[in-house]
């Protein structure tokens, strides 16, 4: 089983605004709402791809009911755990203005309630995938993917974590399956700017060195490599295509990956079917569909990996 978890789920309120101004009031000409939250776009697109999942984390308040709602209706597989005081977060995301939201801050979770969540976790087995997806909220210790995964070692879990800065430098040592820092990630992570690909790979390495097993590593544009832990180092520029929405391209990544890793357990496989995914969503008004992501596939076949 796939389990994803997202520690900080949202609903996202995706607008477009025409002539955006500060200081005046502005009407919407198009908007969506959505369940957001890396770990969540991950099931969504597995589920896509046709793979089950189990959607675990903490929603709170009416915002938290809807997320729910929404995924259940989606036919998604949740096993979240209700916090009883505040709400989950409302994201507004200006979907003209690329990159600017405005994103909430999401309920307190107490330390007995992050405690159920790890006893979930602590009854998965060999074989079983875990994605740890995303930023904590403010009120969770810095540490808390480090301790679930120290609480899975040695159990044969096949973890993937899509984390930034310290969070994801502190799980190194349990041997991840996969990370999947993008270009601007990675270099942060270093004190370097990465523009092209060949320059990634070094840093990509110093992560494996560290303990990570299989570092793919995502550059918008300019495509994506994947240094795996045989030895492989494999790039291909970005699927040509309009970009239509961001939002959710990453997790889209991981989640390609992870379908065609599981289908072949073939790395090239499942890189091409990593960038397939990423690209198809970023093609997409929404998530994108299975036959969105083999559509890209098919044109990757005319490209070679480097």
């Amino acid at each position: 089983m796939i389990y994803t978890v997202t520690l900080n789920p949202s609903l996202d309120y995706i607008v477009s605004v025409n002539g955006f101004a500060l200081g005046k009031t502005n009407r919407t000409a198009a908007e969506q709402m959505l369940p957001g939250g890396k770990g969540i776009n991950v099931s969504t697109v597995l589920q896509n791809l046709g793979f089950e999942t189990t959607a675990l984390g903490f929603t709170a308040g009416f915002v938290g009911e809807e997320i729910e709602r929404r995924l259940k209706e989606m036919g998604l597989t949740c096993d979240f755990i209700r916090i009883e005081g505040g709400c989950s977060r409302i994201n507004v995301k200006l979907k003209d203005h690329d990159g600017t939201e405005i994103n909430g801050m999401g309920p307190v979770i107490e330390k007995e309630k992050l405690e159920e969540l790890q006893k979930k976790l602590d009854q998965l087995q060999e074989g079983d995938v875990l994605v740890l997806a995303g930023s904590i909220p403010e009120t969770m210790p810095k540490t808390v993917y480090r301790e679930i995964l120290a609480r899975l070692d040695q159990k044969g879990v096949l973890a993937v974590v899509d984390a930034t800065g310290q969070l994801l430098l502190q799980v190194l040592e349990y041997r991840p399956f996969l990370i999947k820092p993008n270009n601007h990630e990675l270099g942060d992570l270093f004190g370097v700017e990465l523009k092209e690909r060949r320059e990634v790979v070094p840093y990509a390495k110093k992560l494996q060195e560290q303990g990570a097993r299989n570092v793919l590593v995502s550059m918008a544009g300019q495509g994506a490599v994947l240094v795996t832990e045989d030895g492989q180092v494999l790039e291909l520029a970005a699927p040509k295509g309009t970009l239509v929405n961001a939002v959710g391209a990453g997790d889209s990544m991981v989640a390609g990956f992870l379908a065609g890793w599981l289908e072949r357990k073939d790395y090239a496989h499942a890189f091409k079917m990593g960038i397939s995914a990423g690209s198809a969503s970023a093609f997409s008004e929404l998530l994108a569909t299975k036959q969105e992501i083999l559509t890209v596939y098919d044109s990757l076949k005319e490209m070679e990996i480097g």
